[in-house]
């Protein structure tokens, strides 16, 4: 389904509700199927953690998690450790695609059973369970921090714990400080330092109750609807804190850029548009939050801002080459911008080319992060029904606050 957004005219004042922090709820999901004393609240109402959901739940040979990456990474190391359990792990066929023999290799080095269905290095993958008794992991410290939080999510479940020695300049750090955080939350002893990362055993926890944060990665497009409004306008989003274990609470200072002043209020934000003095360029290292280099880079457009954004590697194995992608369609739109292997620069531009067709690439991210230049001109956001990935009540939400949009 494609969706057309007409140009938007927003109401001055609004309030939106966004479900938990899919990154959150993924982990805790993982450690309440290994500590089934853990209550949460808020969980994430994304694909992506239903996928997770239905993949520790049911008793199925072959676990499907269709495009859920996370819950690929982190299932893969929980199910290694599910003694006299054998079962395939596969998905849709871009996540075939997807990389994951830097978390097999890991998971073999303390002696877990995992081959290849089909390509080597890729999913499918057959997963052997059985009892881990090696605790030394050694991996590279600039891949994906999903690899790393996998296997700091079993390490208390394993008979030795777990001393993982990262190698070179690590990737993601909020995102691995958010699992280990998790981890210190329900009583499991935790050192991070320099490159090694140690997790003791824990065989039972104490009873305890989580409230699930709202997901930051979400409020990034109210960020960016923000800064591309007009002088006073403002969105409260609910159930935020200042202290977040979540990377992409950075936003809170990135927007300062663009003219978005974060209020904590209660266990709310108010993002309000203040007068801005004018910008030319903005520069970013995104290395410790990735996520939201779309979002970033398609505000910038829309306020005719240069921007160099760097750290961006991790996007070349995500739902598509993010990279080529954010190219690709910000090209149709009249933007002028160059990419590497780890970096985008976008020249300024004045003009917003109207009713264009944006592809989604099968990616949420895609989707949301172009949804806010509806407040430039009109703007076609195709397959759009992929948002539910992360965010399924993405559009009924943009409606609310006064976007008007049309499927066609």
């Amino acid at each position: 389904m494609n969706i057309k957004l007409n140009t938007a005219i927003l109401d001055s004042k609004s309030r939106i509700a966004i479900t938990g922090s899919k990154s959150e709820t993924n982990r805790l999901l993982l450690l309440k199927a290994l500590y089934p004393n853990i209550d949460l609240e808020n969980i994430s109402n994304s694909d992506d953690s239903e996928m997770m959901t239905n993949a520790l739940s049911r008793d199925e040979k072959i676990k499907d998690i269709h495009h859920a990456g996370t819950a690929m990474r982190f299932l893969t190391a929980y199910f290694s450790i599910q003694e006299g359990k054998e079962i395939i792990l596969t998905g849709s066929s871009r996540m075939k695609e997807r990389p994951i023999k830097i978390l097999v290799d890991a998971l073999r080095q303390i002696g877990a059973e995992i081959s290849y269905e089909e390509n080597d290095g890729f999913p499918p993958i057959k997963i052997k369970g059985q009892r881990l008794e090696k605790s030394k992991v050694t991996l590279k410290a600039n891949v994906s921090s999903q690899y790393i939080s996998a296997l700091l999510l079993i390490a208390p479940k394993l008979e030795n714990g777990l001393e993982l020695v990262l190698e070179g300049e690590i990737t993601s750090v909020p995102y691995i400080k958010m699992t280990l955080e998790l981890l210190e939350e329900i009583g499991i002893e935790t050192s991070f330092e320099k490159n090694i990362i140690k997790v003791n055993p824990k065989t039972e926890i104490q009873k305890y109750r989580f409230v699930i944060e709202s997901d930051w990665s979400s409020a990034s497009y109210f960020y960016s609807i923000v800064a591309l409004s007009k002088e006073g306008t403002s969105i409260e989003l609910l159930s935020y804190k200042a202290n977040s274990l979540q990377g992409d609470s950075v936003l809170v200072d990135i927007y300062k850029d663009f003219g978005v002043e974060t209020k904590f209020i209660n266990n709310s934000i108010v993002l309000v548009k203040k007068k801005q003095n004018p910008i030319q360029y903005v520069t970013h290292n995104l290395q410790s939050s990735p996520d939201i280099a779309q979002t970033i880079a398609v505000t910038c457009f829309g306020l005719g801002i240069k921007c160099h954004l760097t750290g961006l590697h991790t996007l070349k194995i995500k739902e598509t080459d993010r990279l080529e992608a954010l190219k690709t369609e910000l090209s149709k739109l009249g933007a002028q911008i160059s990419v590497t292997n780890d970096s985008l620069i976008l020249e300024p531009s004045n003009n917003v080319i109207a009713n264009c067709k944006i592809a989604t690439y099968q990616d949420h991210r895609m989707a949301m992060a172009f949804a806010p230049l509806a407040l430039k001109s009109s703007i076609i956001i195709e397959d759009s029904e992929v948002v539910s990935k992360s965010y399924p009540d993405f559009w009924n939400d943009l409606k609310k606050i006064g976007f008007k949009m049309e499927e066609i």
